[in-house]
């Protein structure tokens, strides 16, 4: 149960999201009263599991997959008394690129062996990059300044060979950062792949980030840790933010909180429309008017079964003909209904923004059919998110960094802006962008403030 204390806070925490909510729990546990803003009627930020009303089945429209490779936040689940359960991967995974549909088994689509060679050439060489990089400053590594300067997609262009090779890495690009690698400066691309140590840490199953998902729904995470809180007030979107010797007073349609610390755990291009007074430092104000959020509509299909499953594919599957581009399987763990999970990203989930459910919804499905046969037509019951559209998150899955913010702003990204610290997955140490990462951060910005005296 969501309550509020009667005493004064002494931080007080903006952002229900996972960020936020732990660090409120590591402060409360430090003994400090703290209170937490949340702008929405509800707590999990990028997290939301809902029931839906036909099937009566639980989705998770937002974030859902955890993994071995990611240890704050399993670390917090098994704390908090949740489980986890694996991601089904059994079967054949699908391709579909440059026309053709191909089954196979691991990571990479059966290929001639030149478009083999290829692809393990430029992605060995990408991840021999991202191996140098200083995961937590990719500012400071010695040609940061030239990785910086391009983008993703310009060194895919200069040095893969085949069209296979250049569909397999945008369809990375759109499969981690809902972006096209055009929009990626080449340093973050490098930078956020490092945090999961390669390629494979990011989109392979067993032993990496997908490996599993919350029994319950990932939204369950926040409610847990919300319920260990005394003091959490919903709908109190922050609208100015005021810092003097004494402490910080954040405005709220509902009056004013003080406090004398405040984390701001919220996605940093939205604070980029928050007046503070005195104003930011430049660079700290410059950076959030340059991370605009990704672009991804999360689509999911509810069946009475999991019939690809019959036809020996695992549901997971890649296709550069859009508007879906990945897949998954997403049923429950008992199997029952099947629920296939369709992501939209980049600019076929900006095409799709000024179109009605029903278009969006039929675009999604024919998509599923193309790789899963006509069956996928007829589901019992869909519900979809577009992210862009969620005022107070702005995109998913997280910032974008593209060419020349690294190098000109990352060292504003976690510095503290004297009793204002930051929070949130874009600020993550590692696993950026993940809930690995939003646990991570909420749990340093609470030891900054505990360091800085309070």
């Amino acid at each position: 149960m969501i309550t509020t204390h009667p005493q004064a806070p002494e931080v007080i925490v903006v952002g229900a999201g996972l960020a936020g909510l732990t660090a409120a729990r590591r402060l409360t546990q430090a003994g400090r009263r703290v209170r937490v803003l949340e702008a929405r009627e509800r707590v999990g930020g990028r997290t939301q599991t809902l029931r839906l009303p036909v099937t009566g089945v639980s989705v998770d429209v937002g974030g859902q997959w955890v993994g071995p490779n990611q240890p704050h936040v399993m670390a917090l689940i098994r704390e908090l008394g949740l489980e986890v359960f694996p991601t089904h991967d059994a079967g054949q995974n699908l391709a579909h690129l440059l026309g053709r549909t191909l089954r196979y088994r691991g990571l990479i689509p059966p290929l001639p062996p030149h478009v083999l060679a290829d692809y393990a050439l430029l992605s060995g060489r990408f991840e021999a990059l991202a191996r140098r990089l200083p995961k937590e400053a990719p500012w400071d590594a010695p040609d940061a300044a030239a990785l910086d300067a391009q983008t993703f997609d310009t060194w895919i262009t200069r040095h893969a060979h085949t069209p296979q090779t250049r569909a397999l890495m945008r369809l990375y690009a759109g499969a981690v950062f809902s972006a096209d690698a055009a929009e990626l400066s080449l340093l973050h691309a490098l930078a956020y792949t490092a945090h999961g140590g390669g390629i494979n840490g990011h989109t392979l199953t067993r032993g990496n980030a997908l490996q599993d998902r919350v029994l319950g729904g990932a939204q369950a995470i926040a409610q847990r840790l919300a319920d260990g809180l005394s003091d959490v007030r919903l709908k109190s979107p922050v609208t100015r933010v005021e810092q003097d010797g004494a402490g910080v007073t954040l405005h709220t349609p509902d009056g004013p909180h003080h406090a004398p610390h405040v984390i701001l755990a919220v996605p940093p291009a939205l604070l980029a429309g928050v007046p503070f007074d005195p104003p930011l430092p430049a660079r700290r104000a410059q950076l959030q008017q340059r991370l605009p959020m990704g672009a991804v509509v999360k689509f999911l299909a509810v069946y009475g079964r999991p019939f690809w499953r019959e036809a020996g594919l695992s549901g997971m599957a890649i296709s550069d003909t859009g508007p879906v581009t990945v897949t998954f399987d997403s049923s429950p763990p008992q199997g029952t209904p099947g629920v296939l999970l369709g992501f939209i990203e980049g600019h076929a989930a900006r095409a799709l923004m000024e179109s009605r459910e029903a278009e969006r919804r039929d675009a999604a499905l024919t998509s599923l059919a193309r790789l899963f046969g006509p069956q996928a037509l007829h589901p019992l019951e869909t519900v979809e998110r577009d992210w862009a559209a969620e005022p107070y998150s702005g995109g998913c899955y997280g910032a974008l960094f593209g060419p020349g913010t690294w190098t000109g702003y990352g060292p504003a990204l976690r510095a503290p802006v004297g009793r204002l610290h930051w929070a949130g997955a874009e600020t993550a140490r590692v696993w950026m962008n993940y809930m690995d990462g939003a646990v991570e951060s909420g749990e340093r910005a609470a030891a900054e403030v505990l360091g800085a005296g309070l």
